[in-house]
């Protein structure tokens, strides 16, 4: 469940099982690593999300999956139970290489958070 995020008035409540500090946390350290913010460092901050996403449950990783998917527009915001269903079917390589292989995995992301009423803003702000 995706606790703290404010979510729009009228949205319906989306049962993702990640924490928004988690996908903030992604967000950010993906983006860092897509424009090379720390050029010094950018294999270890691709590392560590590698390790971030590696060591999160199955459920949260399906959700991360779910929530780029949602997008990428692959998947209708109202359509999040079989998003979910399928990105826990279809696991079958390593879902940190998965999703780091999406170019605009920061980009999907908040547009999935967007198109299911939450803040991104909090997402991002509680992961700093």
């Amino acid at each position: 469940m995706l606790e703290g995020l404010v979510q729009d008035a009228g949205s319906p409540m989306a049962e993702l099982e990640i924490s928004p500090t988690k996908v903030g946390y992604v967000i950010v350290k993906a983006r860092e690593c897509a424009a090379k913010v720390a050029a010094w460092d950018e294999g270890a901050t691709l590392t560590e999300l590698k390790g971030f996403i590696h060591d999160l449950n199955e459920d949260e990783q399906a959700s991360l999956v779910a929530l780029a998917w949602i997008g990428r527009g692959s998947f209708a915001p109202e359509e999040l139970d079989e998003a979910l269903t399928t990105a826990r079917a279809e696991r079958t390589n390593r879902t940190e290489d998965y999703l780091l292989g999406m170019p605009l995995l920061p980009d999907y992301l908040e547009e999935g958070l967007d198109r299911l009423g939450y803040s991104v803003e909090d997402a991002e702000d509680e992961s700093l």
